[in-house]
């Protein structure tokens, strides 16, 4: 168990912010408007399309085999690997660049947050002196940290339910030394290759556990990082405006008939 726990933790961790930053950086190139456009984003979003099918883990297995592409390229340079298939220290980044390969939909969702920043505030900090790095960090990160959540989000919970890439490229035995043996790929050998149902069930149970405290303290800690727009205006409408002077629904009191001695 500490090799599956080894093996899922070095996926999840290399593959999740690779992914989110190259998801973000393409979406803040594509947000500028230029000539084909359409294009771009259609090349951009094709392969989460296709990148979760078999056959894709399949091409990508022969890719990164031994004396195949990616060998002879590193070949030349006088890296000589053996095959990141067959690796069992290389095959990890196998797995990292095919789940990173597939940055397309975060990058859309990316995509659809930077368009909803307004540009009057980004003008009005350019004018004031404000660097593209500091507009960034001050302007654009903060309203879109709900679409940034959303991502984090997704993406956590699909690190968790890595499977086919990891059982295809491996050959289905989630090596080579255990080296792809995810956590998912040993809860399925220990039921379909051991007849342990009752061991899986138990282990998908505790999957489903763990995906949802991992959930939990990441909706709890969006208190802290992630702005949203109606948090703003509920603060504003909380306090009432200058000179306010409370007045009954119905309208003024009717008068009693009877005026006070002079």
């Amino acid at each position: 168990m500490a090799e599956v726990g080894r093996g899922h933790s070095q996926v999840r961790h290399h593959r999740h912010p690779l992914k989110l930053l190259l998801a973000l950086g393409v979406a803040l190139l594509l947000a500028q408007s230029r000539r084909g456009q359409a294009v771009y984003r259609a090349a951009f979003y094709a392969p989460s399309l296709i990148g979760a099918s078999v056959s894709v883990a399949f091409v990508w297995r022969s890719i990164f085999s031994d004396n195949a592409i990616v060998d002879r390229a590193l070949s030349t340079v006088g890296i000589h690997t053996g095959g990141w298939v067959g690796n069992p220290d290389w095959i990890l980044y196998c797995l990292v660049a095919l789940t990173v390969w597939q940055f397309g939909a975060p990058m859309v969702i990316f995509l659809a947050g930077l368009k909803q920043v307004p540009r009057e505030l980004s003008e009005a900090a350019e004018m004031d002196g404000a660097g593209p790095f500091r507009r960034f960090w001050n302007i654009t990160l903060p309203m879109i940290s709900p679409v940034l959540f959303f991502n984090i989000l997704l993406e956590t919970i699909h690190s968790f339910q890595i499977f086919g890439s990891a059982y295809v490229v491996s050959n289905t035995y989630c090596g080579p030394a255990d080296a792809t043996l995810v956590y998912t790929c040993y809860l399925y050998q220990q039921g379909f290759r051991n007849a342990q149902m009752g061991f899986a069930s138990a282990m998908a149970w505790l999957l489903l556990l763990a995906v949802a405290l991992v959930t939990a303290v990441l909706f709890r800690s969006q208190q802290k990082w992630v702005h949203y727009e109606n948090d703003t205006e509920d603060a504003r409408g909380a306090r009432p405006p200058p000179n306010h002077c409370p007045t009954s629904a119905t309208g003024p009191a009717p008068s009693t008939g009877t005026s006070e001695p002079r």
